[in-house]
């Protein structure tokens, strides 16, 4: 059954509303002193995967717009220590720490789901889709930032330390809690012909 343009908006709606919700209020940020543990990544994810590469690119650009502000202070969460330093040090790479993992993010999980279902039923895809996409924001998140600590010629010990100690523990946490709201979610969404 073909959705019309005015369910799509609203579908869309309530999934950017949902990415706000969770990045400008302390139920989607969890800050761990120096970075903020997210679960924004799961909005995107399940976006991506019931509604198309497509969409999943614009919750992911929401989803980095968000965190951009969180950066700036200008949520209800406290900003991460550490894109503090890169933003005095250097915007434009704070913005691209801030886009470039959360557009990753779709495009990862939209191609995982897309050659597991090749290969098996498409129940079985979306939990390994949603950790690699989970996987994905934080792999390159904290990549980025080393990267950019290193040539704006900050001190890189702090991001070493994340990386770690919480990028593998958080990051861990954050793909298994992807994977498991994932499955249930599409199968509800599933139901509700959410798919196209």
């Amino acid at each position: 059954m073909r959705r019309s343009n005015v369910q799509n908006l609203v579908i869309h709606a309530l999934f950017i509303a949902l990415i706000f919700v969770l990045g400008l209020t302390p139920v989607g940020l969890i800050p761990l002193g120096f970075i903020n543990v997210t679960i924004l990544c799961i909005p995107t994810i399940v976006g991506t995967l019931a509604l198309g590469l497509k969409s999943g690119l614009l919750l992911g650009f929401f989803f980095g717009s968000v965190s951009l502000l969180s950066a700036l202070g200008l949520s209800l969460t406290p900003p991460s220590g550490l894109a503090q330093m890169l933003l005095a040090a250097n915007p434009f790479f704070l913005m691209l720490m801030c886009y470039i993992p959360r557009l990753l993010v779709p495009a990862v999980t939209h191609f995982t789901f897309r050659l597991m279902t090749a290969k098996r039923e498409s129940g079985l895809a979306a939990a390994p889709a949603a950790a690699l996409g989970s996987l994905t924001n934080t792999v390159f998140y904290l990549g980025l930032m080393l990267l950019f600590f290193v040539i704006c010629g900050l001190d890189s010990t702090p991001v070493l330390t994340i990386i770690g100690g919480t990028g593998l523990i958080a990051g861990s946490l954050e793909a298994v809690a992807a994977a498991v709201i994932a499955t249930p979610v599409l199968a509800a969404l599933k139901k509700l012909h959410f798919f196209k």
